[in-house]
């Protein structure tokens, strides 16, 4: 009995992305006239409308650039910062972890102004490498948190045994405690890529003037129009644009429950 009720549990909680896959192989008729998961006649020609003419393809590349530039940068500055405040005890630690915990409470729109007005000034404005920089310069306080406690739990005598063979500051951490942190890293990429690939304001907001270079939470948008919204074509676009994610869920998921039950545990 529980595991039909499980089942039926998962189905309904599956439901709105198989309806989006099945949606993407209909008409715009078709879409709204059931909720069948079954099209009458699958229409593939949905993902090509969406890859070529609307350019999808083109924000698909902006999006890959974006996501990889904004990962490598958070998941070098949060494995540092969480390898201080896991490993050290400093005057101040306290408040930093206070200051950044305040940070989650602050909403997105409110640092849109001064981000644009940032990026403007650095003559970054129109390009991606600003929306990189300004993806990865949030707070990214939970990526922050998982090194600090993943960092915590290691021992450390291997602390000591860096410092009997020589090693500083830069080189433990670099060539001993970032390798021990796969399964953190891992779980940071999931993170960050699941919030750079979704993203919407802050890349609409520098992409206004240059539709080039919109990623895919932007261009998707392409398909509504004033008069006519083509939902066919939009769902297509919505469905190639969460496969990099799942292809990238299933290839570090071991990690990524690996680095959850490591900061959990502190």
């Amino acid at each position: 009995m529980t595991s039909v009720v499980l089942a039926g549990v998962g189905f309904l909680w599956m439901y709105p992305f198989l309806w989006m896959i099945a949606s993407s192989l209909k008409t715009n008729r078709e879409i709204f006239g059931s909720f069948d998961l079954i099209p009458d006649a699958p229409q593939w020609e949905n993902y090509s409308r969406a890859w070529e003419e609307a350019h999808i393809g083109q924000y698909f590349w902006n999006s890959v650039i974006i996501s990889a530039g904004t990962v490598a940068i958070v998941v070098i500055t949060t494995s540092m910062l969480g390898y201080a405040l896991g490993r050290y005890t400093f005057v101040g630690r306290k408040f930093i972890y206070g200051a950044l915990i305040a940070t989650v409470f602050l909403p997105e729109g409110y640092t849109v102004i001064p981000v644009f007005d940032l990026v403007n000034r650095l003559g970054l404005s129109g390009n991606l490498l600003g929306v990189i920089l300004a993806e990865a310069g949030g707070a990214n306080v939970i990526t922050i948190l998982l090194f600090a406690g993943y960092f915590q739990r290691l021992p450390r005598e291997l602390d000591e045994a860096a410092t009997v063979d020589g090693a500083g500051f830069f080189r433990t951490f670099w060539q001993i405690m970032l390798p021990l942190a796969k399964p953190a890293i891992a779980t940071a990429i999931i993170l960050t890529l699941m919030r750079t690939w979704n993203s919407f304001l802050i890349p609409l907001v520098l992409t206004l003037a240059q539709p080039d270079l919109r990623p895919l939470s932007v261009g998707i948008y392409s398909f509504r129009g004033d008069d006519y919204s083509d939902w066919s074509g939009m769902t297509a676009a919505a469905t190639l644009s969460t496969l990099p994610i799942i292809v990238v869920f299933l290839v570090l998921q071991r990690y990524f429950v690996e680095g959850l039950a490591g900061a959990v545990k502190n």
